[in-house]
């Protein structure tokens, strides 16, 4: 009986020393990152071509290596996506989640009231539970607010904010001395209102010659038909619009704008993207600008190799939406890990509001005073692909976006007002 036992006993022991070089030599968990974003709904287009940049972000990150961690190998990136719905309430419910699945990054950008409500949720879980605190990272929500009353350690702005892209634009408008009169009109939410006040300031300062005709604040992305707003605007005698609108708001208001007979400019924030210069075709040729931290035709040859790379990973025209920021803050991440050596919530947050990155030709610092990251600005007209400085097309349309003014990073930033909460550790 006893050799028996014995026997059973080696033969446990030698299967537990196979088993534990096996343990030893497993891959250590990914790094993960949670994107909370509209995926269903009337917005979930903005959602998925958010998405797409995201993954080839991490894809790239992975493909080169991974995070790395001196003298400790390194560690893969991994992303989940979590559906908001377009709620606020959807988003926290989504937070939750992603926090007891293990995350410890979350990005977000596709609205500034759900930006503002995950800002207050993580501030108040960091506090209430030191072991397990989580950083924000906003790729596209650009009310100027959450980086100023609302600015928060945990959280870090990737896009240029409100006031910013609206003084992009205004450096091309203020030279149009042909222009007197314009239309204000944009989504009646956090965002939309910051955009028609910034857009009342800046032209009384650079243009106050330019007559005011009409301002409009419409439901978020309840509107199925814009031709009354769009009559509105050709009967005021408007000669340009200056709108916020993204994702359905912008493209249903660009197409009723063009039935309706609308022959002015529109100086836009998301006029190149998610359908809107198919909508306007040849009505928007020299009448559409848009402002972004980065645009296809940017001449340098360093932008054309990495939009080429963009275009060779996702090849259908309709996935062609590629924005630099989102993989210049995938890239500030894993620089703030790898220094603060570290995937802790605030020994990385203590090195991202130092990063500096530099990807196609494009380089951004984050400023720590209120985590409002720092880049350079471009101006696109629209214009029919294959004319002078338009290479590239958006979406197959056949129509891109020259660049008409660039704007450096030194002259795009704009003083802030945060009152930077800082926790000792």
């Amino acid at each position: 009986m006893f050799i028996l036992r014995w026997q059973a006993l080696k033969l446990a022991l030698l299967a537990l020393w196979a088993v534990v070089p096996a343990l030893a030599q497993a891959d250590p968990a990914p790094i993960r990152i949670a994107m909370i974003e509209s995926l269903s709904g009337p917005f979930a287009n903005t959602g998925e071509a958010v998405l797409r940049n995201l993954i080839w972000a991490v894809e790239r990150v992975n493909a080169g290596g991974g995070v790395k961690f001196s003298g400790t190998g390194s560690r893969a990136l991994t992303l989940e996506r979590y559906d908001s719905k377009g709620q606020n309430e959807e988003a926290l419910s989504a937070l939750k989640a992603a926090i007891d699945d293990g995350a410890q990054y979350i990005v977000q950008g596709n609205s500034s009231s759900t930006a503002a409500a995950l800002i207050d949720a993580i501030n108040k879980h960091n506090e209430r539970e030191p072991s397990k605190r989580v950083l924000f990272l906003n790729y596209s929500a650009v009310d100027p607010i959450l980086t100023n009353e609302k600015c928060s350690f945990w959280h870090f702005r990737f896009d240029a904010h409100a006031d910013m892209r609206m003084g992009a634009l205004m450096s091309v408008l203020k030279d149009d001395r042909s222009l007197k009169s314009v239309y204000l009109i944009g989504q009646d939410y956090s965002f939309g209102q910051a955009v028609a006040r910034e857009a009342r300031r800046q032209l009384g300062l650079l243009r106050p010659d330019v007559r005011l005709v009409g301002e409009e604040l419409h439901p978020m992305g309840r509107v199925k038909d814009f031709l009354p707003y769009a009559a509105k605007i050709k009967a005021s005698g408007a000669q340009a619009v200056i709108t916020g609108n993204f994702g359905n708001d912008l493209t249903l208001l660009v197409k009723a704008a063009k039935e309706a007979g609308f022959d002015g400019r529109f100086y836009t924030f998301y006029g190149n993207a998610l359908g809107a210069p198919a909508a306007m075709g040849d009505a928007g040729i020299g009448k559409v600008l848009a402002v972004a931290d980065w645009l296809p035709n940017v001449p340098n040859a360093q932008s054309e190799v990495f939009y080429r790379s963009f275009r060779q990973r996702f090849p259908k025209p309709a996935d062609d939406y590629v924005h630099l920021r989102m993989q210049l803050m995938v890239a500030a991440l894993v620089q703030a890990i790898e220094k603060a050596a570290s995937t802790d919530a605030f020994a990385v947050a203590s090195k991202l509001e130092q990063a500096k990155v530099t990807l196609a030709n494009q380089t951004g610092s984050m400023r720590a005073s209120d985590h409002q990251f720092q880049q350079a600005l471009v101006v696109g007209l629209m214009d029919r692909q294959g004319e002078a400085g338009v290479k590239f097309d958006v979406e197959g349309s056949g129509y891109g976006f020259r660049v008409v003014k660039s704007i450096a990073a030194v002259d795009a930033e704009q003083p802030g007002n945060c009152n930077m909460q800082r926790p000792l550790k």
